[in-house]
C-alpha cells in the first residue's frame, strides 16, 4: 500500500518516547519501559520487512496461477498451513487460536489479490494480439500474500 494513511503521522515524525505517561511515572520505569517499547518497535519493522518478501512471493504465486488458470485458493494447502502454523504457535507459546486468525486474515487477503491478478490476466488475454504476453507488474497491491 502507497498511500499514506492520513490518521497516522508519517515514518519521520515518529517520536519514539510519546507516552500519554510521560511525568505521571517514576523516571527510571518510565526509561524501562520506553526501552522494552524500542524493542517492540524493531519487531514491529522486522515483521513489516517479512511480510513485504512474502507478498512479492505470493504476487509471483498469484502470477503463476494466472498464467495456468490455477484456481486463486488451494484449500488443501491451506488447511496444512494452518495445522502447520498452529503446532510452530504452540511451540512459541504463542496462542494457537490468534495464529490461525492471522493466518485465515492472511489467506483472505492472497485468494483476494490473487482473483484479481487472474481478472486482469483473463482481460490481457482478451484484448487481442500480443495478450498473452506476461504481465509485467501487478495489478493488485504488493501486499498480495500465498498461504
Amino acid at each position: 500500500m502507497t498511500e499514506q494513511n492520513q490518521d497516522f503521522p508519517d515514518a519521520e515524525s515518529y517520536d519514539p518516547s510519546a507516552s500519554s505517561l510521560a511525568g505521571q511515572v517514576d523516571p527510571s520505569v518510565m526509561a524501562e519501559l520506553l526501552s522494552i517499547r524500542s524493542s517492540i518497535d524493531n519487531i514491529d519493522a522486522t515483521l513489516v520487512f517479512l511480510l513485504a518478501e512474502r507478498f512479492k512471493a505470493t504476487q509471483k504465486v498469484g502470477f503463476l496461477k494466472a498464467a495456468h488458470r490455477l484456481p486463486a485458493g488451494d484449500p488443501g494447502r491451506e488447511t496444512a498451513q494452518i495445522a502447520r502454523l498452529r503446532r510452530l504457535a504452540e511451540e512459541a507459546h504463542l496462542d494457537p487460536a490468534f495464529a490461525e486468525k492471522f493466518l485465515n486474515f492472511i489467506i483472505g487477503e492472497v485468494i483476494r489479490h490473487h482473483e484479481a491478478i487472474a481478472e486482469d490476466h483473463q482481460a490481457a488475454e482478451n484484448n487481442g494480439p500480443g495478450a498473452n504476453q506476461p504481465l509485467l507488474s501487478s495489478p493488485a497491491p504488493s501486499t498480495a500474500v500465498d498461504a
